[in-house]
């Protein structure tokens, strides 16, 4: 498997022993997963996407962080949210309004 041009990390607040618990989660970060899979195969973008254990900004999530350009999004929980953050990865922009600052 060729390396990815980008990574998508998505927190899904699992702990330790595998217990998904925490904000993300109950904020459905788990939910819209088959939604950017879906979205990034009909858009073509060569990304991967991770779920991932608790990224420690629970007041501020579910938290999306695309790699290698390091971006940090909030709040992100609706389909709207990420086709924003999606269609500004494909110009090679940054979705501001969606930044973790």
């Amino acid at each position: 498997m060729a390396k990815p041009t980008h990574h998508i990390l998505v927190c899904a607040s699992f702990r330790a022993s595998g217990e998904a618990r925490g904000a993300c989660n109950r904020k459905g970060s788990v939910d819209f997963l088959p939604y950017l899979e879906n979205e990034i195969l009909d858009r073509g973008l060569d990304a991967l996407v991770s779920s991932t254990g608790c990224l420690k900004e629970c007041s501020k999530g579910p938290i999306m962080i695309i790699y290698p350009e390091n971006h940090w999004y909030r709040q992100v929980e609706s389909e709207e949210t990420i086709d924003q953050i999606l269609d500004a990865l494909e110009e090679g922009e940054v979705a501001a309004e969606h930044l973790l600052t």
